[in-house]
């Protein structure tokens, strides 16, 4: 239950931002930068889920003025075990490292499906002493960020830019977890609109941030209530898995995160030999990465049947292509971010022809280079419909989004402009052909390629050269020799005056 719901406090977007940036100063070099995330977000996370806690808690008493009622956990989002709320945190002077660590695990035996959010290891952390943890704690109390006060966009929208900011910090590693956000809006407007019931499921899921942009997308674009919405990941590892799991909590959604290694061990099954299957599948696996070949020749699901040879075993692009594909019900769609080398790979001909022979391919969407943490090649979006229209029957649009047009040059990397999403998004919805952009190919035009799906055989991506009036330059000629003949005569003057043959 709750009765706050006006979000009184008064602190802005970007005062939470940098309230929440400043944890990192104080903990600077006390752990390496790459670790930031493990000790930061469980602390932001704790801190909220108690404050939450204590404004449940004071609903409860204003309403039946009794402390035994207010202790039934029934009346809580998220119980916080006595003797571990953030006000005894605060008490703790000896041992704190100790305190949090035991701290997280009573809050995850009361909530058992927060099991494995909180991954930190506090004691193991040497360096970050009593007194580094208690002014980080001492800091993240300056605000009170329950759920029930800081509205659910503004807190998940600074919980998302910190875990931007750890990714930055990270370099190419961050990479792994975070995929910028402009590029997720892109693949989630692709797929919209969505409907009540829906499902979606990320099978390398990191930080969760596409099922979080879909959810909000339902919300804030079609009016829709996320919580009718089904909200799946998985995730292999754990400490990332984590962090989706707060990132839905914070975000306020309901969702749920798995670990594992999608590919050697699902977790959204329906039995034994039987995937899982959703309407909308949203991904961005590791390019190009080593795949358990070897275990999978016999796979139990038949996920990896579109030819007779199995990916490369340090290639297994293709695998988790066929893996999304098998997670999709009979009107599933889904947006996947791809190297370009899947679109035209010699060796990977057999994999193209039945997505194009059986009409699951919608569109590929190019993508300019340097716009991701972890690589700086270009990559697409591919865009998958087990159910497409009757008008984009046996044609796959391609869109040449890597144009300056699309995006703009920052400091370390690319970034994808407003317009040029609008440009990406309006041009798949009218399955237009525009020049120099995009173009509907039917599927014949592609056989005759053998299946390369290169966008440069598709979109004419040059600029066109300018138009020569003729009658312009002739006239030009005329006066360059007209100046020549000029200069020519001056010359033999000069000539003859001093006496040069």
């Amino acid at each position: 239950m709750s009765k706050i719901t006006s979000y009184t406090d008064s602190i802005t977007l970007e005062e939470l931002e940098n309230h929440l940036f400043e944890c990192a100063d104080i903990i600077r070099n006390t752990v390496d930068k790459t670790d930031y995330k493990d000790y930061i977000l469980p602390m932001v996370f704790y801190k909220t889920l108690s404050d939450t806690y204590e404004d449940q808690r004071e609903d409860v008493l204003e309403e039946f003025g009794d402390e035994e009622i207010a202790d039934d956990p029934s009346f809580y989002d998220f119980p916080i075990p006595e003797g571990y709320r953030w006000a005894e945190l605060l008490d703790t002077n000896k041992n704190v490292d100790e305190f949090l660590n035991e701290a997280f695990e009573a809050i995850e035996r009361e909530n058992p499906e927060l099991q494995d959010a909180f991954r930190a290891d506090y004691v193991s952390a040497d360096a970050l002493d009593d007194d580094r943890l208690k002014d980080l704690a001492h800091h993240l109390d300056t605000y009170n960020l329950s759920a029930e006060r800081v509205p659910p966009d503004m807190l998940g929208e600074a919980y998302m830019d910190l875990v931007k900011h750890f990714a930055s910090e990270e370099g190419k590693e961050g990479g792994e977890f975070f995929t910028p956000p402009n590029i997720v809006n892109m693949m989630v407007r692709l797929l919209a609109p969505f409907e009540p019931g829906d499902s979606f499921h990320d099978p390398t899921c990191g930080s969760a941030g596409m099922l979080v942009e879909a959810a909000r997308n339902f919300r804030e674009e079609q009016d829709g209530d996320p919580t009718k919405l089904r909200l799946t990941g998985q995730e292999m590892n754990p400490d990332v898995a984590a962090i989706a799991k707060m990132n839905l909590f914070i975000h306020r959604y309901e969702g749920e995160v798995a670990r594992e290694d999608s590919l050697r061990n699902p977790q959204f099954t329906t039995g034994d030999a039987d995937l899982e299957t959703f309407d909308y599948v949203l991904a961005n696996f590791p390019f190009s990465a080593d795949w358990a070949k070897d275990q999978l020749q016999e796979d139990k699901f038949g996920r990896f049947d579109w030819a007779n040879k199995l990916p490369r075993a340090d290639r297994g692009d293709y695998s988790f292509i066929m893996h999304m594909e098998e997670q999709l019900n009979e009107t599933g769609q889904a947006a996947i971010v791809v190297p370009h080398g899947v679109l035209f790979r010699k060796h990977e001909q057999r994999y193209r022809e039945p997505m194009i022979d059986r009409d699951i391919v919608e569109a590929v969407i190019g993508l300019p280079e340097n716009l991701f943490q972890n690589n700086s090649i270009p990559s697409a979006i591919l865009v998958l419909n087990e159910n497409k229209p009757e008008e984009r029957e046996d044609e796959v649009l391609f869109v040449h989004a890597a144009d300056e047009a699309f995006y703009r040059e920052l400091s370390n990397q690319n970034e994808l402009t407003n317009e040029g999403l609008d440009h990406v998004v309006e041009n798949f919805d009218a399955w237009k052909t525009e020049e120099r952009v995009s173009r509907a190919v039917p599927h014949e035009e592609i056989r005759e390629n053998d299946y390369n799906l290169n966008l440069a055989l598709y979109v004419d991506t040059t600029e066109p050269e300018e138009e020569i009036d003729i009658s312009q330059e002739v006239e030009k000629l005329h006066e360059l020799r007209a100046e020549r003949d000029r200069i020519e005569s001056r010359m033999d003057e000069h000539v003859e005056v001093l006496g040069y043959e």
